[in-house]
């Protein structure tokens, strides 16, 4: 397993090794003891799946709030996509700084997002799968999200000459402007 970490700590990049044979290759995604081992004592309760059938389908950018605020670890399963974190923890030297990586089924990376953070993604290609693990479940009263093109941030988004399709909820999040974040940057 390899571990990549950002300019924006919270956010890293791992990429898991793969042992190919003339049938195909078999990977572990996540092992307590080996991430342990590396830094991260995570305990996933819930993971998640989603399918984009378009390419450009946009999902973000979401928080889940105290006391259910997440962890995830976010891979590709099919296709292509681009990954994104923000910083919303008050008192951070990055606040409202983005990380963004492009994911796929073909390198098998994953995203590590630490709680405090935003976090959206965008479809490269049609019928496109996302499958992450969270460190706790779902819980309506603590979603929230900030708008994906908010200026203030300025994500690059990789949009091929349009804008992105965007749920109902997405369309109308607020900025980060005003916004009083429920997380609190704890040091390095």
């Amino acid at each position: 397993m390899e571990i990549k970490g950002f300019d924006v700590p919270g956010v890293t990049l791992i990429t898991p090794r793969r042992f190919g044979d003339a049938r195909g290759w078999f990977s572990e995604t996540w092992n307590a003891q080996s991430m342990r081992a590396a830094g991260f004592d995570l305990q996933f309760v819930q993971d998640n799946h989603s399918f984009s059938a378009t390419k450009g389908t946009l999902r973000g950018l979401h928080y889940q709030s105290p006391p259910h605020a997440q962890d995830k670890l976010v891979r590709c399963t099919r296709g292509r996509m681009w990954d994104v974190a923000v910083d919303i923890r008050r008192g951070s030297p990055t606040y409202g700084r983005w990380v963004g990586v492009e994911l796929t089924a073909e390198s098998g990376d994953q995203l590590l997002i630490s709680k405090g953070f935003l976090h959206g993604f965008v479809t490269l290609t049609e019928d496109c799968e996302v499958q992450y693990k969270c460190t706790d479940v779902y819980a309506p009263d603590c979603d929230g999200g900030i708008r994906w093109d908010d200026p203030t941030i300025g994500i690059d988004w990789p949009l091929e000459g349009g804008t992105p399709m965007l749920s109902d909820k997405d369309k109308i999040a607020p900025l980060l402007d005003g916004f009083d974040s429920p997380f609190v940057w704890e040091g390095a």
